[in-house]
């Protein structure tokens, strides 16, 4: 190879590697500063084909049951993992080897990370972009603010993000005021937000907010107290 082209791969080389320590470190001071900032938006806002409504709300002026709710249908290992959740993938795996579709198995960390700053198109890009990010998350934050910023940008409808928005809208009442059925009926909402209402659910969703219900009872109200505090 002529030494003119070493030198131009080299330079190459160089340049990319320069862009990506660049690109990490504005990630980095990003997830420093929403650390103590809450979000503006969110690349799922931006995204979103609807007019956005979202209210952000403190954490501690929640109920408990509101983010156990979330945890019990969508991760319930989450004070446990610390970003991506092993034990969960490897059942999804082993699922898909039976014969079984093969499912997500995001934690909140991973969806977090994924409404706040990635696309909603899956993609091994996607997933992958997705699980670094989680991580960084659990490193920077810690479990109390993915939590938190999880509750306030997740999509609960058309154009709706946010607990108190979707409380607002479907209950009329403050977040602080749910009970812990809403709050069940609010969380199995997230897989298909833009297709289904708490007000008015089908059979099939009735007995997903029964289960989740139960989940809540047999991880109990302190669950999530370590996570918390």
């Amino acid at each position: 190879m002529a030494q003119g082209t070493r030198g131009f791969i080299g330079w190459i080389w160089f340049v990319c590697w320069r862009g990506m320590l660049a690109l990490l470190l504005l990630v980095l001071l990003l997830l420093l500063l929403l650390r103590f900032v809450a979000p503006p938006t969110s690349a799922f806002m931006l995204q979103s084909p609807y007019p956005v409504s979202q209210r952000w709300v403190d954490i501690n002026t929640l109920p408990s049951h509101v983010p156990l709710a979330l945890v019990a249908s969508e991760d319930q290992r989450f004070p446990q993992h610390f970003g991506v959740d092993m034990t969960e993938i490897k059942k999804a795996l082993e699922q898909f080897d039976d014969g079984d579709g093969l499912r997500g198995a995001s934690t909140i960390s991973q969806q977090t990370a994924k409404n706040l700053l990635l696309w909603p198109r899956r993609s091994m890009l996607r997933k992958g972009l997705e699980a670094t990010l989680a991580l960084g998350l659990e490193l920077v934050w810690g479990k109390k603010r993915i939590l938190e910023v999880y509750l306030n940008i997740a999509e609960f409808g058309k154009g709706l993000y946010g607990v108190e928005a979707a409380s607002q809208y479907y209950y009329g009442k403050p977040a602080s005021k749910l009970s812990r059925n809403e709050a069940a009926r609010l969380a199995v909402l997230l897989p298909s937000p833009r297709k289904r209402d708490p007000r008015r659910l089908t059979p099939y969703l009735q007995q997903r907010v029964s289960w989740v219900e139960q989940q809540m009872r047999q991880l109990g109200n302190g669950y999530l107290t370590p996570v918390l505090q």
